[in-house]
């Protein structure tokens, strides 16, 4: 492979849609183009393969068709979930200071309505501290907003333990499963989730479209975010996105049906390429080894300028942060909750492979990222 063509490994960001997904997304700009709330047959025969895609997304998580609501994304996702519980008796939030943006800025927008949040702290491995989160819990705690894989680091945490905890409290369990959805088995039965959030660009499927799970034995009456012509059950008005649901419903059945063997690939070259990486003097990896996702690892360079590295790497994408606030040279507040300096923070990249990544980019990037990196260090201050 020639060092100028694009290797991609920046795919908690987004993945290349599978070629699958395309083809079953097409006829649907095409032939099938009509809305699929209108009663003549185009429009029925449009909103059964809209019925059947929400299966197929269901099946993914373990849900049930009814329990799924189609959404511009995980972002617009979250926003449902938590701003639609603004109705509630309970006014305590708690969340994780590692969560992604979507959730932080929805909390405090839920504070200046009047709810208190709680913003628990992990440890230097990025892992909640389970007793601590016991000690927040209060009778008046409405929910907890967990995710199940960092965005930038991959720490998965302990699920089915908080599940327990929260059930045994009456508390909602709200799980941002934005980065894990698609890559690993998720049963929402099975670990207690009563919302969850994804997003089908983060597994192979298009842009512009996600899902919120609502469990219905936990009977939440959600406050809907967008009002209109009363689609899906009135809580998320507007025109369905018919291209992209068939897109999030053909990626969700090819999870569904490809995940172990992903899993196994990738988690390979994952590895390969952290041991090369770690040949750098001082390197590490951020965040908990044995408790992360597959497919990504978050290393620090002591003494390299990560923004530096990565526009010096120019055809091989890699990210220094979330890819919703990568454009800022500020710390990653994420790294910066597991206890890092700002120097050491400025200093780490994430590396996020997918189901395209080949042996041959790994190789190329151990060696283009060694070298680059020992050009950049920074002499050490005495």
């Amino acid at each position: 492979m020639s060092h100028q063509q694009n290797i991609y490994l920046d795919n908690n960001a987004t993945t290349r849609v599978d070629e699958r997904v395309l083809n079953a997304i097409i006829p649907y700009f095409t032939d099938l183009y009509a809305n699929s709330t209108s009663s003549h047959i185009a429009g029925l025969t449009i909103n059964e393969a809209v019925e059947n895609a929400a299966w197929q997304v269901a099946d993914l998580i373990n849900a049930n068709a009814e329990e799924i609501i189609f959404t511009s994304g995980a972002t617009e996702a979250i926003n449902l979930a938590i701003k639609g519980l603004a109705n509630q008796d309970k006014k305590h939030i708690i969340t994780i200071q590692t969560e992604h943006k979507a959730v932080l800025e929805t909390c405090l927008f839920m504070e200046n309505i009047g709810f208190d949040v709680s913003y628990l702290p992990v440890d230097r491995n990025g892992i909640l501290d389970f007793h601590f989160l016991n000690q927040t819990i209060t009778d008046k705690t409405l929910i907890f907003i967990g995710m199940f894989s960092n965005n930038e680091t991959g720490v998965i945490q302990n699920m089915l333990e908080i599940s327990k905890l929260l059930k045994s409290k009456n508390v909602l369990f709200m799980c941002d499963a934005t980065q894990a959805v698609g890559k690993i088995p998720i049963d929402v039965k099975t670990l207690g989730i009563d919302l969850l959030t994804l997003s089908a660009h983060k597994f192979y499927g298009p842009k512009g479209i996600g899902a919120l799970y609502v469990s219905a034995k936990a009977k939440i009456k959600l406050i809907p975010q967008i009002l209109g012509g009363g689609q899906q059950r009135k809580l998320r008005s507007g025109t369905l996105n018919v291209p992209g649901i068939i897109g999030l419903g053909k990626a969700s059945e090819i999870a569904v049906n490809e995940l172990e063997k992903d899993l196994d690939r990738i988690f390979l070259l994952r590895n390969k390429l952290e041991s090369g990486l770690l040949q750098f003097k001082g390197s590490f990896v951020n965040g908990s080894i044995p408790n992360r996702i597959y497919n990504t690892t978050n290393i620090c360079f002591p003494g390299v300028n990560s923004e530096q590295l990565i526009m010096a790497l120019g055809n091989i994408s890699v990210s220094n942060g979330s890819s919703c606030s990568s454009v800022t040279s500020e710390p990653s507040h994420v790294l910066k909750a597991m206890e890092l300096s700002d120097e050491e923070a400025l200093s780490s990249i994430r590396f996020s492979l997918g189901r395209f990544t080949t042996d041959e980019e790994i190789d190329i990037t151990v060696e283009r990222v060694l070298s680059l990196a020992q050009q950049l260090v920074l002499p050490r201050r005495h």
